[in-house]
């Protein structure tokens, strides 16, 4: 009797001794995200409703910031492992003396729209006529600040000559535009298919398509990613290679799996009330998505270029781009 207390003793504390052990195993990574119901950050909430991150030993707190450079405000105080964001913030840090990283390459355009506010648009043709006008974006320093800069400085327009407000997005930006607070504003699905629809913004500049990005940037923008601080990254190389593995596995989910499919995994307060026009946005949003997460070839300099055109922080200054993005971890996903 007393070999089987024993025994049965001794079972339990090796169970327990091993679901202590698995608990300790899940390695806690805090992402934050630029906007996490934005579909141009999809990747991460999928990965997490697929069960990726667990997969891979990761328990993973994603947070949501309302700007990609409150996120990356965050990730440099140290609040967060890493970002959800946009790629050309490793190229603006850089020049602030940040040394942050690429790992994985989610979006190969910016995947939004430059809307115009549609009782102006009879008045703003082009970024050329946003003389005295007020460019909505996301956050001061934020991307969509970035490309708002360069497309009217292709029409000759100094920054000086216009005012950028920043709105966030979603629900503030509504209201922003129908306050008349701002003429432009930059934007991305599904917020960009619920102003046409309703028809209270059209469209001025489209770069949520590869043709559309070419056309207006003379190339591909990498856009949405996963970048994390360089000094962590030679520290966790273990767990980038995690990461990296369970966002290469969302991505070939994306390409393999229809727009309704997908929907089905999202948070249904992610429709906005809405699930047919977020499958739609959605369904006109999967050819942005990268297949592998490795940057495109001549992404990071046409990114650079833009910047410089516009930056005093990056123009005439050197850039060392192998420095601002890496290929090493989603090129061991099989």
């Amino acid at each position: 009797m007393n070999f089987i207390i024993r025994s049965v003793a001794t079972a339990t504390i090796l169970s327990c001794g091993l679901f202590t052990a698995s608990v300790r195993a899940a390695e806690k990574i805090t992402i934050i995200v630029g906007g996490i119901n934005k579909l141009i950050y999809l990747p991460p909430k999928l990965a997490e409703n697929l069960g990726y991150f667990k997969d891979e030993g990761l328990d993973v707190d994603l947070q949501s910031q309302p700007a990609g450079v409150d996120a990356e405000n965050e990730l440099l105080a140290g609040a967060a492992q890493a970002v959800v964001g946009y790629y050309d913030h490793t190229i603006d840090l850089q020049s602030k003396g940040k040394a942050v990283q690429s790992i994985v390459q989610f979006g190969l355009v910016p995947g939004g729209m430059e809307m115009v506010r549609a009782d102006a648009a009879s008045q703003i043709g082009n970024m050329g006529d946003i003389k005295g006008k007020t460019i909505g974006v996301t956050g001061l320093g934020s991307s969509s600040s970035f490309l708002g800069q360069y497309l009217a400085s292709v029409h000759g327009v100094k920054s000086t000559d216009y005012s950028i407000l920043p709105v966030g997005a979603g629900n503030s930006l509504f209201v922003a535009l129908k306050q008349k607070r701002i003429d432009v504003a930059w934007t991305t699905e599904p917020t960009t298919s619920v102003l046409l629809t309703s028809g209270e913004a059209k469209v001025l500049v489209d770069m949520s398509t590869i043709e559309g990005t070419k056309a207006a940037l003379g190339g591909l923008y990498p856009a949405s990613s996963l970048y994390v601080q360089s000094d962590w990254l030679l520290s966790h190389k273990d767990t980038a290679t995690k990461l990296a593995r369970a966002f290469v596995r969302t991505l070939q989910f994306i390409h393999t799996h229809t727009a309704q499919e997908i929907a089905d995994k999202m948070p249904r307060d992610y429709y906005g009330g809405n699930k047919p026009l977020y499958i739609q946005a959605l369904n006109a949003s999967l050819p942005m998505y990268s297949a592998d997460g490795k940057m495109p070839d001549g992404g990071p300099e046409n990114v650079l270029k833009i910047m410089a055109a516009f930056s005093p922080n990056i123009k005439g200054k050197h850039t060392d781009l192998s420095k601002t993005y890496t290929n090493e971890f989603v090129s061991k996903v099989k």
